[in-house]
């Protein structure tokens, strides 16, 4: 019986409940894509160009479950909100508290099971689309790669079912101290709070101030590090709630008092229905535009990070090292438009390696210089062979280790005349540098060359990471584009979060507003100024967050610029913010029409 009475609950509402559901699917969906791409070790295993990946996407998962809790809690509220009157007239029918909170139990978890299972299936499909996406941008082979992974879809299940239960076991404890008549008027009880102008005046300075010492935190982040990132957390959120709680109710209270404004049209009767919910929409919009700026800073960092994919490229010296290269290695790099290219000889004995100092002053090496604060990459600087001693700053040494096989790297470089190199006993080695006009126009054929060197000197597939512009290419391809995959996934996941909210919250009211329409309707007031009207209304509710989130996020972007993860965070930002405030844009012409369709229908 309870059973069936929760599928009857859930039936007459399901299109109320399908707002929350985009937000509950999507986050079981990005959040099982994660796991599958961080835990296929099949996968990461036949691939070292996705050896670093794995870290991302489980990074994203973390911050993924966090913001989902949060998510979970707050829609919970939302899911109770709606079913209160119901459960009261189920008790002043007799029904028993206990009976009613199994009732509950079994409505949030069979909302949270239906979500978890749509949302595993689409996770599933984006798992594969991202999947693809990923092998094609890392070059790589998609051998052990699969969109179905049993242990990811383990960890997502038992992971949300956890969730699920502990709403369920709030939504109890909060029905049994909730009084009958509270239950039965819930909807219809706007919250009065006595305005006190010195208050909000306090309010507004103080929370202004949180967010001031916030974005001066963030600013210097490289400092205060993970007290910088605890502190600016608080203020933050500190600041934005004491803003939204003050700043919209004196912006309200000024406008009612504007007489031109408030006469015009309906922005009376807008303003009203605003100030009917104002403090339960404070904590709300504080809530949303946190999310908002998560959404937005997270695609925004994401495609800033794939940006930074030539920049850390274009570091490295050489694009090609060769190492005793064949007649079919040599015939591969021809295929390599050249800019410069040297040679030189060396040998090796016991711990020790040989070159010929008179082959450095006919062709300088690139020595790393040393490094310096702030520094985002490795700088080099060519070198000759009269200038390679003992007192050049230069790290000419450890440069050219880097050139030289794995087994050799490591031992001590000595330079020699010609005289005293041909007297060592040894075997004489070739080694080439080869710098091409551009790297990525011959980036295929630099891939081919290096494979065939790694195969006939049997050395591992990432011996000499950073040394050539192709092994920082793999390496911070792999790690980069993992990034930008994650935050874009994560800006949806966010979005989808914030929106669900946002559009519930303003979705729950609109049966109870219906009569107020229906009396403008009857005392002849035009359509086009109800639809109006509403646009408004809802266009506030949508605009407030969405500028609080832009600020929010072009102050928070000072963290990756001052510590030089991204040192151009602000370069092309229109691109996210467009991708971003589209998307946005479409949730609030979708809220703005499905609340039409409700309180203006005949």
């Amino acid at each position: 019986m309870l059973f069936k009475l929760s599928l009857t609950g859930i039936k007459s509402r399901f299109k109320d409940y399908l707002v929350l559901f985009s937000g509950l699917v999507m986050a079981t969906a990005i959040f099982y894509m994660f796991e599958a791409l961080a835990t296929n070790n099949s996968f990461i295993k036949a691939n070292s160009t996705f050896s670093l990946a794995p870290f991302v996407f489980q990074f994203g998962s973390v911050l993924l479950a966090i913001i989902t809790f949060v998510y979970i809690l707050y829609a919970n509220s939302f899911l109770l909100s709606m079913r209160k009157r119901d459960y009261g007239l189920f008790m002043m029918l007799g029904a028993k508290s206990g009976k009613l909170g199994q009732l509950i139990f079994l409505e949030t978890v069979a909302i949270g099971a239906l979500s978890l299972v749509i949302g595993l299936f689409v996770g599933i499909g984006l798992t594969a689309l991202v999947g693809g996406l990923l092998i094609q941008r890392l070059n790589t082979t998609a051998a052990h790669f699969n969109a179905f992974y049993l242990p990811a879809m383990l960890v997502t299940v038992i992971f949300f079912l956890i969730l699920f239960v502990l709403a369920a076991l709030l939504n109890q404890r909060v029905l049994r101290k909730t009084p009958v008549l509270a239950l039965l008027k819930s909807a219809a009880q706007p919250i009065h709070v006595q305005v006190n102008p010195i208050k909000t005046v306090i309010q507004i300075i103080f929370g202004l101030a949180c967010l001031v010492v916030g974005y001066i935190t963030m600013h210097v982040i490289g400092t205060l590090q993970i007290l910088g990132i605890a502190v600016a957390l608080v203020t933050i959120v500190l600041g934005t709630y004491l803003v939204f709680n003050s700043l919209f109710t004196w912006l309200l209270t000024r406008l009612k008092r504007h007489e031109n404004f408030a006469s015009r049209g309906l922005n009376n009767f807008t303003l009203a229905q605003l100030n009917f919910r104002i403090f339960d929409y404070n904590r709300m919009l504080a809530m949303v535009t946190l999310l908002f700026a998560l959404a937005l800073g997270a695609i925004t960092t994401g495609m800033g990070f794939q940006k930074n994919i030539r920049l850390f490229t274009e570091s490295a010296p050489y694009d090609v090292i060769l190492h005793d290269p064949t007649a079919k290695v040599n015939q591969a790099a021809a295929k390599i438009k050249v800019k410069q290219q040297a040679h030189y000889t060396y040998k090796v004995t016991g711990t020790t390696v040989y070159f010929v100092r008179d082959q450095f002053d006919a062709q300088p090496i690139y020595a790393q210089k040393p490094w310096q604060k702030k520094q985002v990459t490795a700088e080099y600087q060519l070198i000759a062979g009269k200038q390679m001693t003992a007192q050049s700053p230069l790290r000419w040494q450890s440069s050219l280790q880097a050139l030289l096989l794995p087994q050799d790297s490591e031992k001590t470089i000595t330079l020699v005349d010609q005289a005293a190199f041909t007297q060592i006993n040894a075997t004489t080695h070739q080694l080439t540098t080869l710098v091409t006009h551009d790297f990525f126009a011959n980036l295929a054929a630099i891939k081919r060359v290096t494979q065939l060197d790694q195969q006939q000197n049997k050395a591992p597939i990432n011996y000499s990471m950073g040394t050539t512009k192709y092994d920082a290419y793999q390496m911070m391809n792999g790690l980069l584009s993992s990034f930008e995959f994650m935050g874009f996934f994560l800006g949806v996941a966010f979005l989808a979060m914030l929106a669900s909210c946002l559009m519930f919250k303003i979705l729950s009211g609109a049966a109870s507003d219906r009569l107020r329409y229906r009396m403008l309707d009857k005392i002849g007031t035009r359509q086009r100024l109800l639809r109006g009207a509403i646009a408004k209304e809802i266009g506030v509710l949508f605009l407030l967050p969405g500028v609080v989130g832009v600020v929010h996020v072009l102050f928070g972007l000072q963290m990756f610029t001052t510590t030089s993860l991204l040192p151009n965070a602000y370069h092309d930002l229109w691109l996210p913010f467009l991708i971003f405030l589209v998307l946005y844009g479409l949730y609030y012409l979708l809220t703005v029409k499905l609340y039409q369709n409700i309180v203006l229908k005949k």
